[in-house]
């Protein structure tokens, strides 16, 4: 058992390092402030060939393991979580496509974002159904040689900047969530109405917004792995993508813990630093700790996915409700070791704080992931 990262790990990790630290970190508050989607940004991954890491080469992506992937995101979330979602969300609307597109959709879709150096959506949320995918309410019905699709998303990360949305709905209504499917929909097609983004509390470079289909028509052609294959395209897809959301927010805490050490050796109280204090020190030393922790267990569910262990769905869970919850608190106490600096817009953890929270909302909120766990450990 090996926890050092091999020679390839390490490009990896010191390829996106530097790009955060040049190009992520000196845009975060500039974003923050804005809560538009960096695309400068985003252009400068694609040229750095930074983006789509685990769409296969030939497709234009870098091919990535789930390992290699967390690895790319803790360096990402490092800089700036909102930033690196919007990154990341790509690689969560893409995945359906990894998983179910044949070769035909995985050429056409794959070529046109990589020849737009643009970015995908991932429409599943509804107004009431989120985390319960059985309750989703769109329908995608076949009338000849297209897809009919009705109804409304919600909190669709990348709406209103993508190139297409891959769409969650039913085909046969009266089947209920048997007949859910995914289907590839070109955010241009006639009949999308995007509503005004969403103004939120943190990670404000990440655009969401509501989406309303009125009788958008799309090709049959444009459907993923069949009639009634979308529960299981959903769930395969977030046994995937909920580990990314866990290195993001590990990558983040690690962020506020390394300002919050180094600022605590700075400040002096009662004639020495205030690291010297055993309270700040212990504080500090919880949070070290939890760091590793953390990073181990998102290394283990991106490793127990690469390997196929049966359990991989469990572990993705429990490293998403660890991470973010573990980087909820570091954040939290980056901010009071720092007090009135921490606080303020001086300093970025006060924006981490804001940020890290919504890791333990999105890809199904950390009350679900329990749910998740609890039931997948009565089956061990």
């Amino acid at each position: 058992m090996d926890f050092n990262l091999n020679k390839v790990e390490l490009e990896i990790q010191e390829k996106y390092r530097d790009f955060t630290n040049r190009i992520i970190i000196p845009n975060a508050r500039k974003y923050d402030k804005l809560a538009e989607f960096p695309w400068e940004v985003v252009k400068t991954a694609y040229s750095e060939g930074l983006m789509n890491g685990p769409i296969p080469t030939k497709f234009g992506g870098n091919g990535y393991s789930l390992i290699q992937g967390a690895i790319a995101a803790e360096e990402l979330g490092a800089g700036c979580i909102g930033i690196g979602i919007g990154i990341e969300a790509n690689t969560l609307a893409l995945t359906p496509l990894i998983l179910a597109a044949n070769e035909d959709q995985q050429k056409r879709f794959f070529g046109r974002i990589h020849e737009e150096q643009g970015v995908a959506a991932y429409a599943l949320t509804e107004p009431n159904a989120g985390s319960d995918v059985q309750g989703i309410k769109t329908t995608i019905i076949k009338k000849g040689d297209k897809y009919v699709i009705n109804g409304h998303k919600r909190f669709i990360t990348n709406a209103e900047v993508s190139t297409f949305l891959t769409v969650f709905g039913l085909t046969d209504p009266d089947r209920g969530s048997r007949s859910l499917s995914a289907i590839v929909v070109p955010t241009d097609a006639p009949g999308i109405e995007m509503k005004p983004r969403m103004q939120k509390m943190g990670q404000k470079a990440s655009v969401q917004n509501e989406i309303i289909f009125t009788d958008v028509e799309v090709p049959v052609e444009n459907l993923l792995g069949g009639e009634g294959h979308g529960f299981l395209i959903a769930m395969k897809t977030f046994d995937r993508t909920r580990n990314g959301v866990g290195a993001l927010a590990l990558g983040a805490a690690r962020a506020a813990y390394e300002t919050a050490r180094d600022w605590s050796k700075q400040r002096i109280q009662f004639g020495k630093p205030i690291s010297a204090q055993q309270i700040i020190g212990f504080t500090l030393a919880d949070m070290a700790t939890s760091l590793e922790a953390t990073r181990a267990l998102v290394h283990k569910a991106a490793v127990a996915y690469d390997n196929g262990d049966r359990k991989a769905s469990m572990y993705s869970a429990m490293a998403k409700l660890y991470a973010s919850d573990n980087a909820m608190k570091i954040a939290t106490d980056a901010v009071q070791i720092m007090a009135g600096d921490g606080y303020s817009e001086d300093f970025l953890v006060e924006k981490i704080m804001r940020d890290v929270k919504l890791n333990q909302i999105y890809e199904g909120t950390n009350q679900v992931q329990r749910l998740v766990i609890s039931k997948q450990i009565m089956k061990l």
